[in-house]
């Protein structure tokens, strides 16, 4: 029966947060009484390092199915909803930009150039603004 409670405090020892002193009482109940100081040091340090491995496993276990869990109900990751959000930033940009000009939307048959007598761009500004215009359209 007292392998059985080892066993189990072992267990524990592994999920829990083992402090320092829950260790060493656990490593003197595994020992005999005899052991030697040095011993159950060891044996308290490398229950410390083993439940803390198997914790760190136990939450990255969690995580990863919590995020299948969530990828497949389609809810959206972080890195979605911010490129998102920069989108729209861009496009909100793209329309006060537009909207600033005198434009809004311009239909295809509302600006008419014919040949040499086109005027040109004076300046960089809107040079851009008139490359702008033909991306968008």
């Amino acid at each position: 029966m007292a392998k059985m409670q080892d066993v189990r405090k072992t267990i524990e020892a592994s999920l829990g947060n083992l402090s320092t002193t829950r260790a060493q009482e656990i490593a003197k109940s595994m020992l005999d009484t005899d052991a030697a100081k040095d011993q159950v040091t060891k044996t308290a340090a490398d229950l410390m390092d083993w439940s803390q491995r198997n914790r760190a496993r136990l939450v990255s276990l969690i995580r990863g199915e919590v995020r299948d869990q969530l990828r497949q109900m389609g809810v959206a990751t972080e890195e979605e909803v911010n490129a998102l959000r920069k989108r729209v930033r861009d496009l909100e940009r793209t329309a006060r930009a537009t909207g600033a000009r005198g434009g809004g939307k311009k239909t295809s048959g509302s600006k008419t150039t014919t040949g040499s007598t086109a005027r040109k761009p004076t300046s960089a500004k809107s040079a851009a603004s008139k490359k702008t215009d033909t991306t968008q359209a």
